[in-house]
């Protein structure tokens, strides 16, 4: 019992520990990102000595997706929603070359023909805007957090992804726990990715 509350403060630890990272690191994702990577691998270890199997540890990296991108982005898009302006602005001008790139910068031109000293960052070659689009943007006017089109920001759905995904941890570390307790009430030294089903 002691040892599957362990990994479940473990888990709430590392979910609370990159969201209130990404908070004081506004503007850096890489910090939060790289901390939250090995949160999340501690919660992993955690989770395969308490079961001493493979198959759950695995399970647990779909609820992991969740937590990592919740707590990452929850605080940035939170802020953007909270201060931040929103425009309608043209794409003027794409920093990729070649039809392949996927690294694109935009140059914006707002409403009132001015063009904005900011870049709207997209990454990915598929669904990109293209020069002479219309879009919505927020930006944030302290400059801290990266411009981003206004309907990617979704704060509640990063903090509901977040829950989520803690849950979802909770809730396999129980199994986990009575699982690695039974098993080593009956002896069993073989693997559960062996015997799965008894």
């Amino acid at each position: 019992m002691r040892r599957t509350v362990a990994v479940v403060f473990i888990g709430w630890a590392a979910a609370a520990g990159t969201a209130g990272l990404a908070y004081l690191t506004l503007g850096s994702e890489w910090i939060p990102i790289t901390v939250g990577v090995a949160l999340c691998l501690a919660f992993a270890v955690a989770l395969l000595v308490l079961h001493q199997a493979l198959w759950l540890t695995v399970l647990s990296s779909v609820p992991t997706l969740f937590v990592l991108v919740g707590a990452v982005q929850y605080a940035p898009e939170a802020a953007l929603e909270l201060r931040g302006v929103r425009e309608r602005v043209v794409i003027v001008a794409d920093s990729a070359t070649g039809p392949a790139s996927d690294n694109h910068r935009f140059t914006l031109r707002a409403a009132d023909g001015e063009e904005l000293e900011e870049k709207l960052v997209f990454d990915g070659a598929v669904w990109a805007p293209e020069v002479g689009d219309q879009l919505d943007v927020v930006r944030d006017p302290e400059g801290v957090v990266p411009m981003e089109q206004a309907d990617d920001v979704d704060a509640a759905g990063r903090l509901e992804g977040l829950i989520s995904g803690t849950v979802g941890w909770t809730l396999i570390a129980v199994l986990a726990g009575w699982r690695g307790h039974v098993r080593r009430r009956r002896g069993r030294g073989e693997s559960l990715l062996l015997r799965m089903a008894w």
